[in-house]
């Protein structure tokens, strides 16, 4: 079935993303973001019969905290691809008459860091045995954090294409740019050079400290509807084209044949097919990014460039906002945040909303009526 153009987002709030918010609860930050976009969307809460959350938060237990009652709920399991997933499910769900309005709904207040030090390891010691992976990855693998993994798929795709160091700071670079405009960004009035980004310390050689994700406290909440009722709502519709996925290659990424290749591959060509356009049509992209190599990996498979090209498009392309081909025009998550919750990748449709909306501010692109957004 194809949902090109049956349903559209219609509101949209996000509050500012920092470290920490250690007077704000998670529940809190929900209620804040959820009231703002139904305010957004022209809304009432009682038109809201669709609610659509983070993993590990119980759609049940959100809607009651929120004091709503949706005959539609779910709880994304798509990891960092739940934002993006959550608007396809909602979209699908319309299109097929099951509901009027979804919340979709992403954030979480996260502890202390002394406190989240003991978080981590009290839910890492809780896990069954078969759930740490493989025998053989936990005692010889590679270090428990995901830069590890980012950083065996950093070298891989060094060694085979010849990306440069200089080309990933690059993407950093214009991001932390981006970032440096919004103020709901953690690095906010903070961009960086080249040369911060390259003299930054190795987290996993060779992948960079300013590569690299920093989890933060935060929220954002889209509305989503049927297309004909999106014309009778007072903001412009960001109307959902097409959808690919999810789609999934492995669950160890050494597992995998090819470690550069990711599910876009996919999920882009799908997403394309229904929205019956070409990759040329699109104007920008919001790409999830928890490091410079899986955004990048990620739009050459989309086919942004080709294959192995994504360094040199770096090099010699400007992607801010005022660039010819902007990406994460908000900062994405590593200028502005990775907002807990599996919600860093929620703020790229949030910021893809805000863009096709045209209520980007000083960071509104020239041309954006076609955005790609990958979770």
């Amino acid at each position: 079935m194809s949902i090109r153009g049956k349903a559209a987002i219609v509101g949209f709030y996000e509050v500012p993303t920092r470290k920490e918010m250690p007077d704000r609860t998670t529940f809190g930050l929900l209620a804040e973001v959820a009231r703002g976009a139904i305010l957004d969307a022209g809304l009432k809460k009682d038109d809201i019969d669709g609610l659509i959350t983070p993993e590990q938060f119980n759609s049940l237990t959100v809607a009651e905290a929120l004091g709503l009652q949706p005959r539609f709920n779910v709880s994304m399991t798509t990891h960092g691809a739940s934002g993006a997933t959550s608007i396809a499910t909602a979209a699908e769900a319309i299109a097929a008459g099951v509901v009027d309005y979804v919340l979709c709904v992403f954030g979480e207040s996260r502890p202390r860091s002394s406190s989240r030090l003991r978080s981590v390891a009290e839910a890492r010691d809780s896990l069954p045995p078969r759930s740490r992976t493989t025998e053989w990855e936990v005692p010889y693998g590679p270090v428990i954090a995901m830069n590890g993994w980012y950083g065996l798929m950093k070298q891989r795709h060094m060694f085979e294409y010849g990306t440069t160091q200089e080309q990933f700071a690059k993407m950093v670079v214009d991001q932390r740019f981006n970032a440096s405009k919004n103020v709901n960004a953690v690095w906010y009035e903070e961009p960086v050079t080249m040369d911060d980004v390259l003299n930054s310390r190795f987290t996993n050689d060779p992948l960079h400290l300013l590569e690299s994700v920093m989890p933060c406290s935060g929220a954002h909440a889209v509305i989503v509807t049927s297309a004909e009722r999106a014309k009778a709502l007072p903001n412009p519709p960001a109307y959902i084209l097409g959808v690919g996925g999810p789609a999934t290659r492995h669950d160890i990424i050494w597992h995998d044949e090819d470690m550069t290749t990711t599910p876009v591959v996919d999920s882009a060509p799908t997403a394309l097919q229904m929205a019956e356009i070409n990759i040329n049509e699109v104007d920008l992209a919001q790409f999830y990014d928890c490091y410079t190599i899986l955004a990048m990996a990620c739009l050459e498979d989309a086919g942004i460039v080709q294959k192995g090209e994504i360094g040199p498009f770096y090099q010699d392309t400007d992607t801010t906002f005022n660039g010819t081909f902007p990406i994460n025009t908000d900062g994405g998550q590593i200028g502005a945040g990775q907002t807990g919750g599996t919600g860093g990748g929620f703020r790229h449709v949030v910021e893809a909303t805000r863009q096709v909306m045209g209520r980007g501010g000083i960071r509104q692109a020239s041309k954006t009526d076609i955005c790609m957004v990958n979770g």
